[in-house]
């Protein structure tokens, strides 16, 4: 078995070795990437404090058992040594597990490849790149998901901005990316922004998600809709055709259509970061 082992050299910034942090997992539990245990494990972390010899060099000492505020306090502090970038007009939120955006309405090129196609279709029948127009869009990227959400107005959204269902293909109703095979960019900077949009724009549409079609208003759904923006090769998207996400008004009322209220991109961003 090869041994494996990380040295760091000492920086010009004045850092030295403080703490360690011990991982302990139970002994059969899969690990996933980078080592972590799979959902189904139990693991265990403890925080030590680094005591410095001159002749034996560092030396871990004993540890506490690692608690949320601690995790809090380096993710603080590492995310201090993170180098600041200027922000494009077109981002909401850049937080380090969060990434928020809004793109305008535009013609643009749809990739279509229906898995069922469905009879009458007059462009979608076939797999097929055609030009239609998509409404104005907000995307909100976590390490978990990708969120699709529409907006009604072509404009950069507020914290009270109602949001829409998306009404682009292999979206689940709950507005998150149905991802298949379709690769994930690695990272939340904004940098990665061109790789996001490029999944979702540039990605074949093979089918609406179970109950995607009652996302939009009007008669036929959302293959029929898409269809007919293609086939006569429209330049804007019919917006009042999308339907707004409803949320429960207080988290104690019942839930009926009188303790549903329109979702916000404020209780959005809110609701994400829990």
């Amino acid at each position: 078995m090869s041994k494996h082992s990380t040295q760091f050299e000492a920086t010009t910034g004045g850092m030295v070795l403080t703490n360690a942090i011990l991982l302990y997992r139970t002994e059969a539990t899969r690990s996933t990437r980078y080592g972590a245990p799979a959902q189904d494990g139990r693991a265990f972390a403890s925080l030590h404090h680094i005591e410095h010899d001159d002749d034996a060099g560092p030396r871990i000492a004993a540890g506490t058992p690692l608690t949320r505020a601690h995790l809090r306090q380096w993710a603080e502090a590492l995310g201090r040594a993170a180098a600041p970038e200027l922000l494009p007009a077109n981002v909401l939120v850049a937080h380090q597990d969060l990434l928020a955006w809004w793109i305008p309405a535009k013609v643009r090129p749809a990739y279509f490849d229906l898995s069922a196609p469905s009879a009458g279709l007059k462009t979608l029948g076939a797999r097929t790149v055609v030009p239609v127009p998509y409404p104005a869009h907000l995307l909100v990227a976590t390490r978990r998901a990708l969120g699709v959400y529409a907006l009604q107005d072509d404009e950069r959204p507020t914290a009270d901005t109602t949001v829409f269902h998306s009404p682009i293909l292999n979206v689940y109703a709950d507005g998150t990316l149905c991802w298949g095979n379709i690769p994930r960019p690695g990272s939340l900077a904004v940098s990665a922004i061109p790789d996001f949009e490029r999944a979702l724009f540039e990605s074949w549409s093979t089918h609406p998600n179970h109950g995607q079609d009652q996302t939009v208003a009007g008669k036929g759904g959302l293959t029929a809709l898409w269809d007919d923006l293609a086939a006569r090769r429209a330049t804007r998207f019919p917006v009042k055709r999308l339907k707004a996400f409803a949320v429960n008004r207080r988290s104690t009322a019942p839930l009926s259509k009188k303790a549903l209220e329109p979702l916000t991109l404020g209780r959005l961003i809110e609701g994400t970061r829990r």
